[in-house]
């Protein structure tokens, strides 16, 4: 066999060079638009690929190797072990470009004492494959507003907007009852921080700091009550944004919805040096859909505290802006502070009582004081460079309910301003115009989960603010930080009452996303064994995910709980205004029923008759005859009128 010389030479030098051939990465496109696209990462001729073998998320471009924003592992493409695949990543603008490098890691450069929060070795930086050119959202992305959220104003014809833009330049706000006729306008004020506000590590580290961008607010005011309201913000300079839209608060309406949760954090495509939430996705995914089910009635989404989870690392408080906006855009988003905004060593306020440890990752609650807008002044010095602590205590009302946020992470005892703030505002209620009354904290006065930690500052809690909740005739206590749902009884002193007069209905709604979960309380003789009693008190709890919907007029407030794994409702509580409490069966509440039916008109309850069967329904009767009949003996001496049914539950 002749081989051409020429040829040979050719084959040679193809395979040397196959054989140097270094790893490429490229990415499609090379400009994105907003917030959510994705770019298309594409990697080749990876030697050997491991896989251990991964790819860094970088932003602002020049930052060092171990200063990654995120990290994925280049095995989560199928075609990854022929040295060449493919990811496609969604994008959050952080006003500035990003940048991608492919890394080599072997098992001996695993460093088990760097670690991410989720106790993962964080991956080594030792051996760098590739590099990609950068990708942004180009000067009209740095410009444009985003992270858009609404909240109420003191006055009720108002309504306060808070969006982010890359730079100081003036923005507004336009506004009109048409789409097409946004003659109202207002100009927004531009506030930003430094990492000098941060007050420990990683907030002020170079790790965790990346700049957070211009913080802009406005008021919209002279709003019609019930009217829906069109509006974007921006500039004609740098452009504006989509036209989104709200029902302005109406002062005449008796009917109140609201969408209430604690501690849902938000979720990352990426992994990162903190765990993220991707339950979140779906609590966002199943208000969504029961505020667009509403049509032109008002509501309220209530987060009490533990919000986006950044714990320091600035970027996740940009991935929680985006994954809100579009419930955020429509209705007011409400908050109240957790110990993951604010907790850290040199608060002012830390007895010696209390657990509070550096939970915030060193932002001294700046990013919550400044990202959000709440109603009223309250204010606490933070004694270090940054600026007061916001948003603690406020109060506002809502159809027929008066809804009152407190701070669990500041001086909540008696003698303190917010002490004396609760006690005035509780005992100015007009209850002819709002008869319920929701309080609303982030650590919880009563669960049964065995949090210890907390124990002494619950008990401060009861001692403190509870004789405030049982004199003024506080409806519904709701709190977060224990990551699950679970219903009480009306309860004073860690006792039942016969109805909520006196003896406020306590709700731990802490299941928004958050996926630490402590075990329930052990029997106090067998703390070691995994038995968990439900305590009396207790009418139902649960480790499912999800939130609690509120609905009310003058006469009735119901708050039905939805789990996150079908959408349904798996528990809920009638309040009446006369004082009665009637807990919902489980059983009568997991049924489907359509959400607009469910939120506007007939409770659930009401509707779910109109769907059974005649033999379902005499079944029904005679079963309740006979319950009736063998517990009349017990209960006969209760009065019908102040009468209260507890169902005990609990789902595992």
């Amino acid at each position: 066999m002749i081989v051409d010389f020429s040829t040979f030479i050719l084959f040679i030098s193809v395979f040397i060079s196959s054989a140097n051939a270094k790893a490429t990465l490229s990415i499609s496109p090379k400009t994105l638009s907003r917030s959510g696209d994705s770019i298309l990462i594409k990697w080749s001729n990876v030697d050997s690929p491991s896989d251990l073998d991964w790819l860094g998320i970088y932003s602002p471009p020049d930052s060092p190797h171990d200063h990654f924003i995120g990290y994925k592992f280049l095995n989560v493409s199928p075609t990854w072990q022929s040295g060449s695949g493919a990811i496609s990543l969604p994008l959050t603008n952080l006003r500035s470009n990003y940048t991608f490098r492919i890394f080599r890691w072997t098992q001996s450069e695993i460093n088990p004492k760097h670690k991410d929060h989720d106790q993962n070795p964080l991956p080594g930086t030792k051996h760098l494959l590739a590099e990609s050119e950068q990708v942004g959202f180009g000067s009209a992305g740095v410009g444009r507003p985003e992270q858009i959220h609404l909240a109420f104003e003191d006055k009720v014809n108002r309504m306060q907007v808070t969006f982010v833009a890359g730079d100081g330049e003036e923005r507004f706000v336009r506004y009109g009852e048409a789409e097409d006729a946004l003659a109202n306008s207002a100009a927004a004020r531009g506030i930003r921080y430094e990492r000098e506000h941060m007050c420990n590590a990683p907030a002020n580290s170079t790790v965790g700091w990346r700049d957070p961008g211009w913080i802009f607010h406005t008021v919209m005011k002279n709003l019609n009550g019930g009217v829906r309201y069109y509006y974007q913000v921006g500039s004609d300079s740098k452009g504006w944004s989509e036209i989104h839209s709200f029902i302005a608060r109406d002062i005449y309406s008796e009917e109140t919805i609201a969408f209430m949760f604690g501690d849902m954090g938000c979720a990352t495509p990426y992994n990162t040096f903190i765990r993220t939430q991707d339950e979140s996705i779906s609590t966002v995914k199943w208000i969504l859909r029961d505020i667009e089910a509403l049509g032109d009635k008002p509501a309220l989404v209530s987060h009490i505290g533990d919000i986006s989870y950044a714990r320091g690392y600035s970027w996740v408080w940009d991935e929680f802006f985006a994954q809100i906006e579009p419930i955020a855009s429509r209705v007011p988003y409400h908050v109240c502070i957790g110990n993951h905004e604010y907790d850290f060593p040199t608060q002012p306020w830390k007895p010696d009582w209390g657990t509070y440890g550096n939970d915030g990752g060193g932002e001294c609650g700046v990013p919550y004081s400044l990202k959000f807008n709440m109603p009223g002044n309250s204010s606490e010095p933070t004694g270090t460079k940054a600026p007061p602590t916001r948003n603690l205590y406020y109060s506002y009302d809502m159809g027929s309910v008066h809804f009152l946020y407190i701070s669990t992470e500041t001086n909540f005892l008696k003698g303190g301003r917010q002490y004396e703030f609760i006690k005035r505002d509780l005992e100015s209620v007009n209850r002819e115009k709002t008869p319920f009354v929701v309080v609303q904290g982030h650590r919880p006065m009563y669960t049964t989960s065995n949090e210890v930690r907390d124990a002494m500052i619950r008990q401060k809690m009861v001692e403190h603010l509870e004789p405030l909740f049982v004199e003024n005739n506080v409806t519904l206590a709701l709190w977060g930080h224990v990551h699950r749902y679970e219903r009480f009884c009306p309860i004073s002193n860690n006792t039942c009452g016969k109805q909520w007069r006196g003896s406020p209905v306590h709700l731990v709604i802490g299941m928004g996303g958050q996926d630490w979960q402590p075990i329930w309380q052990p029997r106090p003789n067998h703390p070691g064994l995994p038995i968990f009693p439900q305590p009396e008190q207790s009418m139902y709890r649960t480790g499912e995910f999800g939130y609690t919907r509120l609905v009310a007029n003058k006469e009735k407030l119901t708050v039905s709980f939805v789990g996150n794994h079908d959408g349904e409702v798996h528990d809920s509580v009638e309040i009446l205004a006369s004082g009665e409490v009637i807990s919902g069966r489980k059983e009568e509440t997991i049924k489907t029923v359509p959400v607009s039916a469910t939120l506007v008109g007939k409770p659930e309850s009401d509707v779910l008759w109109y769907v059974k069967g005649a033999g379902l329904l005499v079944m029904g009767v005679l079963l309740g005859f006979l319950i009736g009949f063998f517990t009349r003996g017990k209960k006969g001496s209760s009065s019908s009128d102040n009468r209260w049914i507890p169902v005990k539950n609990e789902e595992t």
